[in-house]
């Protein structure tokens, strides 16, 4: 059953009014946060690699590929095979992984329900992933309308995860400072980067990926809370958040 949020966010915005929170703005991550997408994704790079000559399970995948950024890990891959990859491989990779999100791509439940229920607070995506595959991810999960123009990759910025200039950037754009933003975010990177940025860091457990110990290692990173659901964010963030209505 899809959980009930809170159908009225203005309403709450109006409570939080008189609460002394410096919380203005949502940052999701997008993979594993938003979509359910991180066991698709890393079984086309397990196979991609086990094809390549380095027998590659999905835990193997989950380990050394997931949240990096396209280049890193084409560049995880060649160190890991001991080749050199063909030119063209970055568009074989994207095709085969936007393949398989086409065939089998979901949100996280009640993914949807949540950003409409905080729609009259500023929120964004900030991810490791390509804009090529957020822009697919989202036309597929019919999120584009939700983040429109508020969508932003790692691609943008010098470094990616672990290090905070993504963060820096999307807080730049959504026109907040960093310490008022609480960021969602599934990966242990993710979360270290949050930090490093002064962000509010929630780590968040609800995709399909999520391994025995994960929670225990996104508080060890740093994470305040750490979710399993998106009802129980919704508990969480009402005392946190400053709605800017």
């Amino acid at each position: 059953m899809i959980p009930k949020f809170a159908s009225n966010a203005a309403a709450i915005a109006c409570e939080l009014r008189n609460r002394s929170s410096r919380h203005r703005a949502i940052i999701f991550d997008f993979d594993g946060v938003l979509a359910d997408s991180e066991v698709l994704s890393n079984s086309v790079i397990a196979e991609i690699v086990t094809e390549l000559g380095v027998p590659t399970s999905l835990d193997d995948a989950y380990r050394t590929y997931m949240g990096k950024r396209l280049k890193e890990v084409i560049e995880t891959i060649e160190r890991v095979t001991g080749r050199k990859l063909p030119p063209d491989f970055a568009d074989h990779y994207q095709e085969r992984t936007f393949q398989s999100f086409r065939r089998g791509l979901k949100p996280v439940d009640g993914a949807r329900e949540f950003i409409e229920a905080w729609r009259d607070v500023p929120t964004c995506i900030a991810s490791s992933s390509s804009p090529e595959r957020l822009a697919l991810s989202l036309e597929v999960l019919n999120m584009a309308p939700l983040f429109e123009g508020r969508v932003f990759s790692a691609s943008s910025v010098a470094r990616g995860k672990p290090h905070p200039d993504i963060f820096f950037y999307a807080a730049e754009r959504l026109g907040v400072k960093q310490a008022d933003c609480l960021v969602i975010e599934d990966s242990v990177g993710g979360i270290t980067a949050a930090r490093a940025a002064g962000a509010t860091a929630i780590g968040f457990t609800a995709a399909g990926h999520i391994q025995p110990g994960h929670e225990a290692r996104l508080r060890e990173a740093g994470a305040g809370h750490v979710v399993a659901s998106f009802a129980e964010l919704d508990r969480i963030v009402r005392p946190l958040l400053q709605a800017t209505v």
